[in-house]
């Protein structure tokens, strides 16, 4: 084979690699499906586009009232009373700082349509403590959720 041709194939090769990288990159151990402590909602934690960790329903234990979707009729803002609770975001823009914690970002509760501030911690492969506050961290709460084998 030529020596013009071999580099072209190289290069060609190495480009590709670093084009199709992101695709094949391994899932953060954060990632995947939880539980809430209640097991009343199945939870999607995901790292966007945007770099950043982000987690939306996926799975409501009771997805309906009164025979229609469950909305978000407990938000803050009006226009958001509308918004269908499934596939809704609840965990937003976490970023990872150390090897099992995640923070910097907002949990949403739709129970009471208040946002918190919030820190996650990797506990082990099934646990993760959510931990939510308002203005530091001593004066919140901590709940455990599940890893969904499902």
């Amino acid at each position: 084979m030529p020596t013009k041709m071999r580099w072209g194939l190289i290069l060609m090769a190495s480009l590709l690699s670093m084009c199709y990288s992101p695709l094949f990159a391994q899932k953060d151990k954060l990632e995947g499906l939880w539980y809430n402590e209640e097991k009343s909602a199945k939870i999607d934690i995901y790292k966007a586009v945007d770099g950043y960790y982000w987690g939306k329903i996926v799975w409501l234990k009771e997805p309906n009232r009164d025979g229609k979707p469950k909305l978000d009729i407990k938000n803050s803002k009006e226009k958001l009373r509308t918004r269908p609770i499934m596939n809704m975001p609840i965990l937003s823009r976490f970023t990872k700082d150390g090897d099992n914690t995640y923070d910097g970002g907002e949990i949403y509760d739709p129970k009471n349509g208040k946002t918190y501030s919030c820190t996650i911690t990797y506990r082990n492969d099934n646990e993760l403590g959510i931990r939510g506050y308002i203005g530091i961290s001593l004066i919140g709460r901590t709940t455990t959720w599940t890893r969904a084998k499902d």
